[in-house]
């Protein structure tokens, strides 16, 4: 009789602490990125403004700017999708003297609509981010 109720209790008590886990913890829908998400970003490089637009769906970003000496491209981008950050490097192709691109990155994905990032770009130089997600 003692060993029985010592089970029930055990049990009562491994699920109260399982159901007081999963009401206390934060949760999210999962980001499938059906519906794509848009940025802006800013930057500079060598005394040269420079900016671009981005969107992002299914683990992918294409991005599109003018860097240093009125270069214009575009880059695409692979995210690597955790909770909160997202960390990308991408590849990409320029008119002017350097036409090939690489860049990297991090976009932070705090509660909410929005989202910031920041990152470097061969052409564009270092660049903060700011986007929506729809």
């Amino acid at each position: 009789m003692k060993n029985k109720l010592l089970s029930n209790l055990a049990l009562v008590s491994a699920t109260a602490s399982l159901m007081t886990t999963v009401f206390l913890t934060d949760h999210q829908p999962a980001s499938s990125q059906i519906i794509p998400q848009a940025w802006a970003s800013l930057g500079g490089k060598d005394g040269d403004f420079t900016y671009a637009g981005g969107i992002k769906f299914w683990g992918f970003g294409v991005e599109v700017g003018v860097g240093e000496d009125g270069a214009t491209g575009g880059d695409i981008l692979k995210f690597i999708n955790l909770p909160r950050i997202s960390p990308y490097v991408g590849i990409g192709f320029y008119s002017g003297d350097d036409t090939f691109a690489y860049s990297g990155g991090l976009q932070l994905h705090p509660r909410g609509n929005f989202f910031f990032g920041g990152g470097y770009h061969s052409i564009r130089g270092f660049n903060g981010q700011i986007g929506i997600k729809f």
